[in-house]
């Protein structure tokens, strides 16, 4: 291989990796430059407001410490709630995504029409924000924690539907199609080609899945679905930055462990699998 010395500018080797964009590119550039200068003002960027509001982030920082631990009892109480939630609504949200991933993938839906409604709807649940499925659930069933829980299945199954079923797509048709030509089931080829060559896949989607829930249902907390979103929504509302302080440190701790608790797991589960 030349030096980069010996490298003429006029050499293939540079050619194919430094190209003069073409017109379409440069334009199409300028316009995304341009649209994304439009939207910092759209958005209400101003470091003129930022600079102005640097002494009162100072000021709440300063009334955050030390972390008031008086309501130490019914904190750790709704962080075992925030907890209870996301573990229940994955664990249904899991079992539920399976048979619509199924019917949601080319090589196992019994219809191309069972999948085109199947991934619709899919669809509309991922596509549908957190905190619109919690007020839905509060307005139907009432405030607090079962409200959340339904609100962490129904984006479950948005989020492990998709997955699980790009994750059947991509079994190898080989031992299915082996299957198939000695008469096997359907039901006998998912049961037993689909399901375990996609088991390592659908496991790391579940166990993401679980640290999302975690994370989302501290924010549900905060429309009224149970949780530990309501004493932080409380405590800031209040003005107790101190005990907010605290909430936010428990919300870390549990996050924390719940993350290295499923990176552990499915460094062990896989490692069985495989």
């Amino acid at each position: 291989m030349p030096e980069p010395s010996q490298i003429h500018p006029a050499s293939p080797l540079l050619r194919g990796r430094f190209q003069r964009p073409s017109w379409l590119r440069s334009g199409l550039f300028a316009l995304f430059l341009g649209f994304f200068l439009w939207s910092l003002a759209g958005a209400g960027m101003s470091l003129q407001s930022l600079i102005q509001g640097l002494p009162n982030m100072g000021t709440i920082v300063g009334e955050m410490f030390p972390p008031a631990t008086d309501r130490a009892q019914p904190i750790f109480e709704a962080i075992l709630v925030t907890f209870q939630m996301a573990l229940v609504g994955t664990g249904i949200g899991v079992i539920l995504s399976v048979p619509m991933a199924l019917l949601a993938a080319r090589n196992t839906s019994p219809h191309p029409l069972v999948r085109y409604v199947t991934r619709s709807i899919i669809s509309f649940v991922r596509t549908v924000p957190d905190l619109a499925w919690a007020l839905f659930f509060v307005v139907s069933v009432g405030l607090g924690p079962f409200a959340g829980t339904l609100t962490i299945i129904v984006d479950t199954i948005g989020f492990c539907g998709r997955f699980f079923a790009e994750a059947f797509e991509e079994v190898d048709p080989g031992p299915s199609e082996a299957l198939d030509s000695i008469g096997s089931r359907p039901l006998d080829r998912i049961a037993v080609v689909q399901i375990p060559c996609a088991l390592p896949s659908m496991i790391n989607t579940g166990l993401f899945s679980l640290e999302k829930a975690v994370r989302s249902s501290v924010v549900l907390g905060l429309v009224g679905a149970g949780g530990i979103g309501a004493e932080l929504a409380v405590s800031m509302e209040m003005f107790r930055y101190d005990q907010a302080a605290f909430i936010i440190f428990s919300i870390f701790i549990l996050v924390y462990l719940v993350e290295h608790f499923s990176s552990r797991m499915r460094e062990r589960l896989l490692t069985q699998i495989r």
